[in-house]
């Protein structure tokens, strides 16, 4: 008789894909969601929470991923309905459901923002994980460009808020329209039957979408026949012809390129004015606003689509520049498509400009962090009557790694004050101790370890990052004192302290029973604690 395995110990392994957050991390995240929370609320917008499971029909097929439209998420079947459901991969397609669902309820305009873990069933890579936090924030029921223009403004005044300054990142605005009206120009888009050359215009999209990453060879390959990377896999072109490329990249380089002479005495009656978003002339690598406005509509001449872009641009440009956001902050940029297939108007991206270093020492652009635009048609796929939105998306775990990179943030979290034990059957006075210490809000716990040996209680107060140590023993107790001692001064002079300062022991000193709490906030305090 053949013996029975013995049970298989499971692995102790995060997912692929996947991580564990700890202390620090999420305490940051929190700190940061708050303080995005607080500029959020300002703008008038109300807090949602919405499930973190959708049915696949209310998610729709909007994942960039065409050719598999459901294989970008986590999805199942239910036994006993047969529905389909699945973890959302986004915070937008569950507003939809929302604003479709509630539409006799809500407040329309409705201003919501909302802040939660998302998943994409994606290829894992470096810092690319299946779950991440996103914090969105929409306006759903305004047509108005005006609802894009105070999203993008908001944008800028949030990272600020968390710690990114002015001349670290830059907001880009682009249109889909825009872009709409140059592949109408193109012969790709045909206004009167919106299903035919839809597969090209999907790669183009998602080609533009790359050209950060693979710059402007990789992208024409991609309009053309095709392109091979480093690992030899082939991705499939659009088979754009040489004309037809060549006119998706003067789009996509509208403000990249020279300012020639005759652009730069032309007039562009619609343009907003010099003073408002930066002076007409420009530079020969920075047109200006007015410049790259002019070109698009240059661009688009024949489609009535790419002209309404183009002015719902110059609307864009002229509400920011009323409220003080010029080009130092936001600037037309029609590289910006975004990847989403839901997108129908105006589209955003922040952007942070600074340097860091990648894993092969390489200096490079930190990129996107935030992105979002116009979906007019989400909501009336629930309702068959068309619901305007517009909304941005801020991915957090980015924005908490590019404050990581600029030393804004990652610093070791603060642990809480250590109440040591050295008498087991005096823990009723130990308790008593920290919770004197809790009800003067300040962070402290007793160690509940095996506290024979009190080395190992001071080696548990080093792990926890803990400030103070409260040391009583029976004589303390008979004498009405405690020794208090400071972990932080400790750990100076250890660093540099001779054989009789270090005995003389400095950072440990008595204090009298009754003024525990005064003692330890004082040094607390100090400490920024």
């Amino acid at each position: 008789m053949a013996k029975d395995k013995k049970n298989r110990r499971p692995r102790a392994e995060t997912p692929k894909g996947f991580r564990d957050y700890f202390g620090a991390d999420v305490t940051e995240r929190k700190a940061m969601l708050d303080t995005i929370a607080e500029v959020y609320h300002r703008y008038g917008y109300d807090p949602l929470e919405t499930s973190a499971v959708e049915t696949l029909e209310a998610l729709g097929k909007y994942l960039p991923d065409v050719d598999r439209p459901h294989a970008g998420v986590f999805a199942w079947q239910e036994e006993e309905d047969g529905d389909w459901l699945a973890l959302r991969y986004d915070l937008t397609a569950p507003l939809a459901r929302v604003a479709a669902q509630f539409r006799n309820d809500l407040p329309f305009p409705y201003r919501r923002y909302a802040m939660g873990p998302v998943w994409r069933n994606e290829k894992p890579g470096p810092g690319r994980f299946r779950q991440f936090y996103q914090c969105d924030a929409d306006t759903v029921g305004s047509a108005s460009v005006a609802a894009d223009a105070e999203i993008c403004a908001m944008l800028a005044d949030t990272l600020e808020a968390v710690g990114i300054p002015r001349g670290d990142y830059i907001v880009r605005v682009n249109n889909r329209k825009v872009l709409n009206g140059v592949m109408e120009v193109a012969g790709i888009l045909d206004p009167a039957d919106s299903d035919k050359f839809e597969h090209e215009r999907g790669i183009v999209l998602r080609a533009i979408d790359k050209l950060d990453r693979l710059g402007e060879d990789g992208v024409r390959a991609l309009l053309g026949e095709g392109r091979t990377d480093e690992s030899g896999d082939f991705t499939e072109g659009a088979g754009l012809s040489g004309d037809q490329v060549e006119v998706v990249l003067s789009f996509v380089n509208a403000c990249k390129s020279p300012v020639t002479e005759s652009e730069d005495s032309a007039e562009c009656e619609d343009c907003p004015e010099a003073g408002s978003w930066g002076s007409l002339e420009g530079t020969s690598s920075n047109p200006s606003q007015g410049l790259v406005l002019q070109r698009l509509k240059q661009l688009v001449v024949g489609s009535a689509v790419g002209n309404e872009g183009v002015t719902e641009l110059m609307a864009i440009a002229d509400l920011l520049a009323a409220q003080g956001y010029g080009p130092d902050r936001i600037v037309i940029d029609p590289s910006v498509v975004r990847g989403l297939g839901y997108y129908t108007g105006p589209v955003y991206e922040a952007e942070l400009t600074f340097e860091i270093t990648d894993e092969k020492g390489r200096p490079r652009q930190f990129g996107s962090v935030a992105g979002g635009g116009r979906y007019d048609d989400l909501v009336k796929r629930f309702t068959g009557q068309e619901v305007p939105a517009t909304g941005v998306s801020i991915g957090v775990d980015r924005l908490l790694a590019a404050l990581r990179a600029k030393g804004r943030a990652g610093g070791t979290m603060q642990g809480p004050v250590i109440v040591t034990v050295m008498d087991r059957d005096r823990m009723a006075d130990y308790q008593a101790m920290v919770g004197e210490l809790r009800a003067a809000g300040i962070r402290a716990e007793v160690y509940l370890g095996n506290p024979k040996n009190f080395g190992n209680q001071l080696k548990y107060a080093d792990r926890r990052n803990s400030p103070v140590a409260i040391i009583q023993g029976s004589d303390e107790a008979e004498r009405g004192v405690v020794q208090i001692k400071d972990l932080v001064l400790g750990a100076k002079i250890a660093e540099s302290a001779s054989l009789e300062e270090w005995k003389a022991q400095p950072a440990q000193f008595e204090a009298a029973r009754g003024d525990l709490v005064a003692e330890v906030r004082r040094l607390l305090t100090r400490d920024g604690g």
